[in-house]
């Protein structure tokens, strides 16, 4: 049996990884922060979260909270590391991104058929067995080598992240916690406005200062991750039905005019981010405008907002169902790079590329159908009838299983563990 390359050791590669080596392939795994560092990234650690600490929701009628339930059937490590570090986070499932991120390293590295290389790859080998798992800050030598390979440019867009508030630095006469309608624990810091302070806000929002992005960084902004100064260009009421909506928030009795929510980020509970305030402006106007918000008057940074250019692949025309290249069928691609958004997403499609890939050197005539979420996934980044292709969250406008809301999480994970019970090495 070949050993298999990973390339990267973010969510996707961490779980690719993980997942070949419980199948007793051999596995090489590379990754190159303990040399070379994006800036975007503060640690060497693997799998670790860049943007939001959250996972979003954990309700199987949700679809993303459908993809998580059919990875923890799978025995997926990612989704087994966020459960033991997980935080309170209402109906959601948020991490402490450390704990989280420190959980997966040690797990990767105790793995006896991992070996790990602390090294930058720059080079692919098309008759290699080999999951590319670079992620969407990939650049140079390897960037190269994959449009080398597939004669086209990468498609891109950009990301920003929020910043994070310490959480004896925000007044808690003022912020009080609630989640939106009661929906689980009151486990989000809601800091509610008036019209008078929402409108002062709103004008000094649209006079601030954007950091100056380099010409090789201008693009698409993905809406999942849309700066907040950004949606307030689009209209007084953006905001009001986005990230600062008032509905469910209510304080004795009375719904503020606008509300900004913020998420426990570690499990001591000393950090907060703030919720859906993905942004790229001057660190200076940051604080500034932030310190506008009721209760975060006085309000300290541990890490301010910033923006990065995300890379993915034109995924229908290169990619088959199974994540493999359809030019290069050892090369096989997963994570954003691959044309799927989200942390979780990210880790099912390393975790389907590497079942795919065993399934393959076992010479079994197993396949996880279309018509589960994961599946579904597969089927949209796979679909050559796209002409104008972007990355997708988990939804379930590309679901192919049942159109019945009620039956969709039983045949789901029916599917998944009938797909389970096929594979031998899943079952020792």
């Amino acid at each position: 049996m070949p050993r298999v390359k990973v390339i990267g050791a973010g969510l996707a590669g961490s779980e690719a990884a993980y997942q070949l080596a419980k199948a007793g392939l051999g596995v090489d795994l590379y990754e190159m922060k303990g040399k070379k560092r994006h800036e975007a990234f503060k640690t060497d650690l693997f799998a670790e979260l860049l943007c939001s600490n959250s996972l979003r929701s954990n309700d199987v009628n949700n679809a993303v909270g459908l993809l998580k339930e059919e990875m923890r059937h799978l025995d997926s490590l990612i989704m087994h590391c966020a459960d033991e570090t997980k935080v309170e986070a209402g109906s959601a499932l948020a991490v402490d991104r450390d704990l989280f991120a420190k959980m997966v390293t040690e797990t990767i590295l105790k793995e006896p058929n991992i070996t790990f290389h602390n090294a930058e790859v720059e080079d692919l080998d098309i008759d290699e067995y080999t999951i590319i798992a670079a992620g969407p800050l990939c650049e140079g030598g390897l960037s190269a080598k994959i449009q080398s390979l597939f004669k086209e440019e990468y498609l891109h867009f950009y990301d920003a992240i929020a910043p994070i508030i310490y959480l004896d630095s925000i007044d808690l006469d003022i912020a009080y916690f609630k989640s939106r309608y009661d929906k689980g624990g009151a486990d989000y810091l809601n800091c509610p406005m008036d019209q008078a302070e929402f409108f002062a806000f709103y004008q000094e929002v649209l006079k601030a200062n954007q950091a100056t992005l380099h010409e090789f960084e201008k693009g698409d902004l993905f809406e999942g991750c849309m700066p907040f100064e950004e949606m307030a260009k689009r209209g007084y009421k953006t905001l009001l039905f986005g990230p600062m909506k008032p509905v469910g928030l209510e304080k004795d009795g009375k719904r503020p005019y606008a509300v900004v929510q913020l998420r426990q980020d570690d499990r001591a509970k000393t950090l907060f981010n703030i919720v859906g305030f993905q942004t790229h402006l001057k660190y200076d106007d940051q604080k500034r405008i932030i310190q506008m918000i009721p209760g975060l008057q006085k309000a300290r940074f541990a890490r301010y907002g910033v923006m990065h250019r995300n890379t993915y692949l034109n995924s229908p025309k290169i990619l088959d169902e199974h994540f493999a290249s359809r030019l290069y069928p050892k090369l096989y691609f997963a994570g954003q790079i691959a044309g799927v958004e989200g942390y979780v997403e990210s880790a099912a499609s390393g975790l389907y590329a590497a079942l795919s890939l065993i399934i393959k050197l076992r010479g079994l005539d197993l396949k996880l159908n279309d018509d589960c979420m994961m599946g579904s996934m597969a089927a949209y980044i796979s679909d050559q009838h796209i002409k104008h292709f972007v990355p997708m969250n988990a939804n379930f406008g590309i679901y192919n299983g049942p159109r019945d809301k009620s039956l969709r999480a039983t045949h789901s994970l029916a599917k998944i563990d009938e797909f389970k019970r096929s594979c031998p090495w899943m079952n020792i």
